[in-house]
This record gives structure tokens, sequence and C-alpha cells, in this order.
């Protein structure tokens, strides 16, 4: 995926109402009235944001008599998962190097007995 189809995929996913735009079409075409309904804004205002996901590439729009149905392309979303998999991958290696530390201090933290030494060490502090 280009850079710019990228860009506009994270800009057409950064509207709460596009993405429940595109959880709805999960269930099948839509016209606008069908997809406006749920929403307190405007038609206009949804052909809008259904402009912005086709540009996209996130819906393609067809005719059946003469109501449009906006219909989910979902390609673009698996390569923004794939583009998205090595942060994931990031993340993860960062999260192990991160439980081996904790592990670590931990480890100097007690004694055989698996007592925090600092407990133990203000116990005789006090004596």
């Amino acid at each position: 995926m280009a850079a710019d189809q990228l860009s506009l995929v994270f800009g057409a996913l950064a509207d709460p109402i596009r993405r429940a735009i595109l959880t709805r079409l999960t269930q099948g075409g839509a016209t606008v009235a069908e997809i406006a309904a749920p929403f307190s804004v405007s038609q206009p205002a949804i052909s809008r944001h259904l402009k912005v996901l086709e540009q996209a590439g996130l819906i393609s729009r067809t005719r059946r008599a003469t109501a449009r149905l906006s219909h989910l392309d979902a390609e673009p979303l698996r390569a923004v998962t794939t583009w998205l998999a090595r942060y994931q991958r990031f993340w993860d290696e960062s999260h192990e190097r991160l439980d081996e530390l904790l592990a670590a201090l931990q480890g100097e933290g007690t004694d055989e007995s698996g007592r925090d030494n600092a407990v133990l060490a203000k116990g005789t502090d006090d004596g």
C-alpha cells in the first residue's frame, strides 16, 4: 500500500462516524438514508463521509434503480493491518524485555526464602 493510500485510510478511520459506517456496511450494502438513520447528522453530511471512505478505497458505490448503494471494501484494512503488524512485533519484544527486567529486579529484591529484602531490612532497623 502506498504511503498516500495509507494516509487516506488512516484519515478516513480517524472519524467515529466513518468507523460506525464501516461497521454498518459489514452487514451488506446500504443506501445513504439507511446509513444515516442511526446518526443525528444530515444525509448530506453522511454523503460527505461516504465520499471520504470511497476516496480511501474503503467502500465502493453502485446504482440500484434510483438508489446508490455503498458496499464495504475491506482490502485496504488488510494492508493497514499488515503495516501495523510491524509495530505489534516491536511492542511484543519491548514487553518481553520489560518482563525480563522485572523478573531480574524481583530476583534481586528477595532472599532464598522468597521474602522481600527491603521489608527484612526495615524490620531490623526498628529493634
